[in-house]
């Protein structure tokens, strides 16, 4: 007689996983419904969160697993989303490796000695496992905690760390970025260099604790041209794509007013492509080309205006996205503060009953 083995939770987990909703969007695998997950979701439109926060600076909160826990489960349990992201900041990595900073509130991460010289950029050391035992002690206990629904681990890309080192802070113009870059392109490539690695490490930490897929956040790279994309950011962002897809993961890559860049994007290697709001899902599947799924893309303002424009506007973004040969809802850009929680509860719900199987 046959003697058949149990199956070990933690197998049983990762089957879920697998079968996962989002995972198999990522994976432009049927699905039942489509999956919904939200930039910033795990943050300041949700008054639990508020609550947690209460006389603790964000560097503080993203240095204690306890909090990024707590904060990371707040949205699954509130508004139902296929997936959880990460509770961190893309400037956590460049302190943990003693670059002084501070996240301002209405300001964001202000550099107190911007990166502009060969001596700056030698003095940004790598980062290891021990800077960070947080961050995969946070993720471990993710893991449990979240059972069948996936965690997304999250960095900064290159382009967008290197603007805050050399600017000092958030940038309209990014002029001293890209004068870098166009004038003194040894310095930039070290630059770039060092800041893909400690991404990389950053990264890994929370694949190898148990991240169940990553995003590549490249929030300021709107601001190049395409030429210039693809001389001096792409092969950056490719190289983090190409050694984080050897862990076995999907890769989401996204950047905020993208639109002319999305090919090459799309070059860069992600499994799916994020999308902000400013270009239509079936466009984006055009410029993106095939053997990729597609995330986004509502106006994060949308959800200020009544529910009919909500709806109607959800049901635009649907459609487009038939376009794409695997689909991930989502905003254009993060949740803002003022945002109504209960709105994206009925949100996620509207979406699932749309496209429900």
């Amino acid at each position: 007689m046959a003697v058949h083995q149990a199956e070990h939770p933690t197998d049983q987990r990762a089957a879920a996983l697998r079968d996962s909703p989002f995972l198999r969007a990522c994976r432009r695998e049927p699905v039942d419904r489509t999956p919904v997950w939200y930039m910033r979701q795990a943050g300041r439109a949700l008054p639990e969160y508020l609550r947690v926060r209460e006389g603790v600076p964000m560097l503080e909160a993203c240095r204690r697993p306890d909090l990024i826990t707590e904060i990371t489960l707040q949205p699954v349990r509130r508004y139902g989303v296929d997936a959880a992201i990460f509770f961190s900041d893309i400037v956590v990595p460049l302190k943990a490796v003693g670059v002084d900073l501070d996240i301002k509130p209405g300001v964001g991460p202000v550099i107190a000695e911007p990166v502009r010289d060969e001596a700056a950029v030698r003095a940004i050391r790598a980062l290891t496992p021990d800077d960070v035992p947080y961050v995969a002690e946070a993720v471990r206990n993710l893991a449990g905690e979240l059972g069948a629904t996936p965690l997304i681990g999250f960095a900064g890309a290159p382009f967008t760390l290197a603007s805050y080192l050399i600017e000092g802070g958030p940038s309209k113009g990014h002029d001293r970025t890209k004068a870098m870059m166009y004038g003194r392109p040894d310095l930039w490539a070290a630059l770039m260099e060092t800041l893909t690695d400690l991404t990389l490490a950053f990264l890994r930490v929370q694949v190898e604790a148990g991240a169940s897929a990553i995003q590549l956040f490249d929030s300021w790279v709107g601001a190049v041209s395409p030429i210039d994309y693809r001389t001096s950011v792409l092969p950056y962002s490719r190289r983090i794509l190409d050694e984080i897809g050897e862990l076995g993961v999907p890769r989401i890559h996204f950047g905020v007013g993208a639109g002319e860049l999305l090919g090459q994007m799309s070059e860069a290697g992600a499994d799916v492509v994020g999308v902000d709001w400013r270009v239509p899902l079936d466009v984006a599947a055009k410029r993106v080309g095939p053997g990729k799924a597609l995330q986004g893309n509502l106006d994060p303002a949308t959800l200020f205006t009544p529910w009919s424009v909500i709806e109607s506007r959800t049901r635009l973004v649907l459609d487009n996205a038939k376009a794409a040969e695997g689909h991930i809802f989502n905003l254009g850009h993060g949740v803002q503060p003022r945002t109504d929680p209960d709105v994206l509860t009925r949100l996620t719900e509207f979406v699932h009953e749309q496209t429900a199987k």
